[in-house]
């Protein structure tokens, strides 16, 4: 009975250890974060055969000495004059969101991160159902900003953690969720030592899996593998 009770406190221990990154823990190299425009191919597969569906055009730019602008311009093939644009700025030392829009045909978004609510307004354009936005929160990223913070960790084999993440989605969650870094691999990408990092969300409830190939020098992401529960997706850097 006391080897029983000594393995479960063990094995609880582990479980309620998991660390929880926030922008007030979390350790950004800031030095690697450099003004950078890259693009990526987008592919659907379907019964083993890519797809492009369109590309998309990622910014990085130093607005100042503490903030960052992360912007992304999403083209689609079927519709290429139809604009998508996403912005998002973090405070560079540790990805403290600070404002999120995302403009498209079917919805306009503002977020506006304050101390210990989020403001702003969702209006979906089909419905002109208009939300206004008011959602206490604290110590958190963005859900549009994470990715690019995980970029500036200092990465290891088998790191995980857990990240307080933001997100307002009126099809699937709002206000304070978490993201998961899985896993963290060594391996090979087009002939080069790459970190693997394997990442979920609670957007979806964990049902989509990306996986980040990343240069360990620039950090630039050269790759990410999305499984969306069976269907796959790539976004693969041409620039």
């Amino acid at each position: 009975m006391k080897t029983f009770l000594v393995l479960l406190l063990v094995s609880s221990i582990h479980l309620f250890s998991q660390k929880l990154l926030t922008p007030n823990n979390i350790s950004i190299d800031s030095k690697l974060i450099k003004d950078e425009v890259s693009e990526a191919s987008w592919y659907a597969e379907n019964a083993g055969t890519k797809i492009e569906i369109g590309s998309i055009i990622t910014e990085l730019k130093k607005l100042n000495k503490t903030d960052l602008l992360i912007r992304t311009t999403v083209k689609l093939k079927q519709a290429p004059d139809a604009k998508w644009t996403d912005s998002t700025i973090v405070k560079m030392a540790n990805f403290e969101p600070v404002y999120h829009s995302s403009f498209n045909a079917m919805r306009d978004m503002v977020l506006k991160s304050g101390k210990t609510k989020v403001t702003g307004y969702y209006l979906d354009k089909k419905s002109q159902k208009k939300d206004n936005i008011e959602i206490p929160a604290t110590d958190y990223f963005d859900s549009s900003s994470y990715p690019m913070a995980i970029r500036f960790l200092p990465l290891k084999e088998n790191y995980t953690a857990d990240l307080s993440v933001f997100d307002y989605n009126p099809d699937a969650k709002k206000g304070l969720i978490k993201a998961y870094i899985l896993d963290i691999k060594k391996t090979d990408y087009d002939g080069k030592k790459v970190w693997a990092v394997k990442t979920t969300d609670d957007i979806r409830d964990k049902t989509t899996i990306v996986t980040y190939y990343i240069n360990p020098e620039t950090r630039k992401i050269l790759k990410q593998e999305i499984d969306l529960g069976g269907k796959k997706m790539t976004l693969e850097t041409i620039r």
